[in-house]
């Protein structure tokens, strides 16, 4: 069973926060604010937040940008994960992914079938790995980011976490490019 070992120095990690909306501003953007009280309020520092449109190639870009950027470790978007055709977050994760958390997605549809039933076959959360950074595709509801934050990435982001989280393997996330 999973459970945190006290016994465990926690360790912060850096996250940026990109909320993808054609028509939120920071005075509006409800989950972003979502993410960075719960993310700080765990003991992680805020590394980056930013609001873009939803244009995949801005999107990816931005996503390359911090995944290259040596302050950030993880990045969380929320938004643009729905079924319409703006909806591009997931597609632009896509491009820049290395390689792809397949049980994220699956995870969080079992967490949101307990809040919203059949209606979170609706999403299309996803993670991923890019240049030894974490990005995680979130939905743009406050609820669905309180519900990855809170039933999935807070653990998985905790150290402590037991029997195993993301923080204990970052340093191995991109071995394979310091092979010879």
């Amino acid at each position: 069973m999973s459970r945190i070992d006290e016994s465990i120095e926690f360790i912060a990690v850096r996250i940026a926060v990109l909320t993808v909306s054609d028509s939120r501003d920071a005075s509006q953007d409800r989950s972003g604010d979502v993410l960075v009280d719960r993310l700080t309020g765990a003991g992680h520092t805020l590394a980056a937040r930013h609001i873009m449109p939803d244009e995949r190639k801005l999107i990816a870009d931005q996503l390359r940008a911090w995944s290259e950027d040596p302050e950030i470790d993880v990045i969380l978007t929320t938004g643009g994960t729905g079924l319409t055709g703006r909806d591009v977050t997931v597609e632009a994760h896509r491009d820049v992914y290395e390689k792809e958390i397949d049980a994220f997605g699956t995870v969080f549809t079992m967490v949101s079938m307990q809040k919203i039933g059949t209606s979170a076959v609706q999403s299309r959360a996803t993670g991923g790995v890019a240049n030894g950074t974490y990005l995680f595709a979130l939905p743009g509801s406050p609820g669905a980011c309180k519900d990855a934050w809170d039933e999935i990435l807070l653990k998985q982001l905790d150290y402590r976490h037991r029997p195993c989280n993301f923080v204990e393997i970052m340093p191995r996330l991109d071995e394979h490019k310091r092979r010879k």
